[in-house]
């Protein structure tokens, strides 16, 4: 219960300070975080009935379309970054794409490249758009409301085109990390290490999904989206030794043991392959003993996507004990899993840490207070986030 009080009172200030509430604010969005908060203000919802939650949800929703669809009030464009006329673009808010929502405008052509602006400057990161992707989703699951993940698929469909390409050796395609905000050129060259991992069960969601309802056009479909993410990640090993990014194969591993759950998505070895992955990754993180630093040498929320995914570890296993027959590898899974146990706790030692006030007060912590305050909350009610 007191987990659902903290998360309320961190949610209803996030929407006061970001100027989602308070209209005399100028709206502060981005988009990484929004995706998250779209996600809490819904369980939120689900656990109190209370239609003000939702309400939020569907604010914040439209704002970040109206703010983050559009071209920067400082930049030299005006309108949406689809092209659209006002009218279409309001039916189509994400046709292209949405920026990240940073401080600094992007690097125009011809600039050079300034490693250390560059994580200050707008653009587009599909990594991000495939987190607004999952909220739009998770709205369409809590509504019945179509319409939101039809939007979805829309941006599915443009972030693909945009940042995939074939090399000029041929073979199989690669993807950009970062594209310009009207997407007609990369700002960053180099892959995002899970970004084809993250697309492809991003689509193999939207798509599981759009069969709810039958109003989606047949158009919007991502089979040859999901083809080619399929081809994308072959042979790949995604351990990694980053804890948001550990995070972020957790929360993968449980959406597709909830779509071969409830679809029966025919993914098991891939999910068996994920969690040795997870495994490795993992028992690495731990050795280097991260969390006997002091609060000003890390990253709160780095730290909180992991806390995030460690509790979608104990949500697979319960999944999987339920309906082992929906799994081919099911005493796989489940022994990879009870492994994974020995790590459940480090979820509590996180959030425990970072809700400490004199915690919050640091420069590491206020200099990403927004994106701090959301993720813990979700780690501290994760379901809104973790179930499809």
């Amino acid at each position: 219960m007191q987990q659902i009080v903290t998360t309320q009172s961190i949610m209803s200030d996030f929407a006061v300070s970001t100027g989602l509430l308070d209209t005399s604010r100028e709206p502060r969005r981005y988009l990484w975080t929004d995706a998250f908060a779209v996600c809490n203000y819904l369980q939120l919802y689900r656990q109190t009935g209370e239609p003000t939650f939702l309400q939020l949800a569907l604010k914040l929703v439209d704002q970040v379309h109206q703010t983050l669809g559009r071209h920067r009030k400082d930049g030299v464009r005006r309108g949406w970054l689809s092209g659209l006329d006002d009218e279409q673009a309001q039916l189509h808010p994400t046709y292209g794409g949405l920026r990240i929502g940073k401080r600094l405008d992007e690097r125009h052509p011809g600039e050079p490249v300034n490693e250390s602006l560059q994580w200050d400057q707008d653009g587009q990161y599909f990594h991000y758009l495939t987190k607004w992707m999952h909220a739009l989703n998770c709205v369409s699951r809590d509504t019945g409301v179509g319409i939101y993940n039809q939007w979805a698929l829309e941006l599915a469909r443009v972030a693909h085109a945009a940042f995939t390409y074939t090399p000029s050796t041929g073979g199989t395609k690669r993807m950009v990390w970062k594209m310009s905000i009207d997407l007609s050129r990369p700002l960053v060259d180099s892959m995002g290490q899970h970004d084809p991992l993250d697309g492809l069960i991003t689509y193999q969601q939207l798509e599981a999904t759009a069969k709810r309802f039958p109003e989606t056009p047949s158009e919007l479909s991502l089979k040859t989206e999901i083809e080619e993410m399929v081809a994308m990640c072959a042979g790949h090993n995604w351990a990694t030794e980053d804890a948001l990014g550990i995070g972020g194969l957790l929360t993968d591993a449980y959406k597709l043991v909830q779509l071969i759950d409830r679809y029966h998505l025919h993914e098991t070895a891939r999910v068996e392959a994920l969690l040795r992955d997870i495994d490795c990754s993992l028992r690495a993180f731990v050795s280097h003993t991260p969390f006997n630093l002091p609060a000003e040498y890390r990253l709160a929320f780095r730290e909180l996507g992991l806390s995030i995914g460690l509790h979608a570890a104990s949500r697979m296993q319960k999944c999987i004990e339920l309906h082992p027959e929906h799994f081919t590898n099911a005493s796989q899974l489940a022994a990879l899993l009870t492994n994974l146990t020995c790590f459940h706790h480090l979820h509590e030692l996180v959030e425990s840490f970072w809700l400490k006030p004199g915690h919050q007060v640091i420069k590491t912590w206020q200099e990403h207070a927004d994106i701090n305050c959301v993720m813990l909350a979700t780690s501290l009610t994760p379901d809104g986030y973790l179930q499809l």
